[in-house]
């Protein structure tokens, strides 16, 4: 079963298997560029709802070929029936508020990023979307009272320094310029912000909980933010405007694009080290800026050339110099599944 072989991943296997989801992640901007007449709030809608369709399928097959899934329906027999039910087939917590703020945090992810590409290009999103490490960092410090190594302040710095000069040379172009939208870039901008901030919210959240003894999966909560994203973006999706065309790169995006590497990204990670899960997900940023350039005709200027360069480099620093100090750090996405081998053994 592949299931199963995705289990014995060696460590080559997992560095070329998670570049394969990077480039899954990185289709989202070049996809949107096809659609025909779908709306803002419908692309978001179409989109959540095939991925949370998707992953109802794709999750309870995963589970039972894991040993993991067997292990955690067992592991609570204070739930209810549909709890029990629930957690064995798709990991799900309905008990845990972690759980449903990790729910709510992804469904915020899920709504921010594809409405923000309706407003601004595919670079300016992915570029900002790439802060997320650097704002867990910040959040970690005043949230749980993580301390910052130098390089990381310097990389928040430079990164910002990147960010400020990217933004502050489109926005003077803008104004100067009679037929571009200064107001498009900035709403696009402030709007692909909340995907960073959701993350690190995300991310905090779910450490803390760790922490507290209460694991959590990030895919079934995946499943949650998709459901929770189709349902509040329901209501301003309709009318329904979207063609057979749309439909059918929407479904594209719900599977390809967030189902199946949302679940090949935990398999890498339980191979492979923090610092290399998170030097390779910046790959998401150039191969989705390649893509929206080379099939969509989407030529980034070259201010956003420069300031996201120095925003990657700044992050790629960071995560060489500490390399070996967050070596051994636990990986949220596989905290659960160590916990329930160390049961087995």
């Amino acid at each position: 079963m592949p299931f199963r072989a995705l289990n014995r991943l060696s460590h080559t296997q997992a560095v070329f298997l998670m570049i394969a989801v990077t480039l899954m992640w990185s289709i989202a901007g070049v996809v949107s560029r096809q659609l025909e007449s779908a709306a803002r709030f419908e692309v978001t809608f179409w989109r959540s709802a095939f991925t949370a369709l998707s992953l109802l399928i794709i999750l309870p097959v995963w589970r039972a070929a894991s040993r993991q899934g067997r292990v955690q329906a067992l592991d609570a027999p204070e739930r209810s029936a549909i709890g029990r039910t629930l957690h064995q087939h798709w990991g799900l917590l309905p008990e845990s508020r972690a759980f449903w703020v990790s729910g709510v945090c992804w469904s915020v992810m899920f709504t921010a990023f594809m409405l923000a590409l309706t407003f601004t290009s595919v670079a300016n999103v992915l570029i900002i979307m790439a802060l997320g490490p650097l704002m867990t960092a910040l959040l970690a410090r005043f949230a749980i009272g993580q301390r910052l190594p130098l390089r990381t302040w310097l990389a928040i710095v430079a990164a910002g320094g990147g960010i400020a000069y990217m933004y502050g040379s489109q926005m003077l172009a803008a104004f100067s310029d009679p037929a571009a939208s200064a107001s498009g870039l900035l709403l696009g901008s402030l709007v692909a912000l909340c995907v960073p901030v959701a993350a690190a919210v995300n991310w905090t959240v779910v450490q803390r909980s760790q922490s507290h003894g209460e694991p959590i999966d990030l895919v079934p909560s995946v499943l949650l933010g998709a459901v929770l994203s189709s349902l509040y973006t329901f209501a301003l999706a309709v009318p329904f405007e979207a063609t057979g065309g749309d439909i059918g790169w929407l479904a594209l995006l719900g599977l390809v694009q967030l189902a199946i590497p949302c679940v090949l990204s935990v398999v890498c990670a339980r191979v492979l080290k923090a610092p290399e899960v998170s030097l390779l997900a910046l790959l998401e940023v150039i191969f989705g800026i390649v893509l929206a350039w080379w099939l969509a005709h989407e030529v980034p200027g070259s201010e956003v050339l420069a300031g996201g360069s120095l925003v990657i480099a700044a992050l790629v620093t960071n995560e060489l110099l500490g390399w070996r100090s967050r070596a051994g750090t636990p990986r949220i996405q596989t905290l659960n599944a160590d916990a329930c081998e160390s049961q087995t053994d």
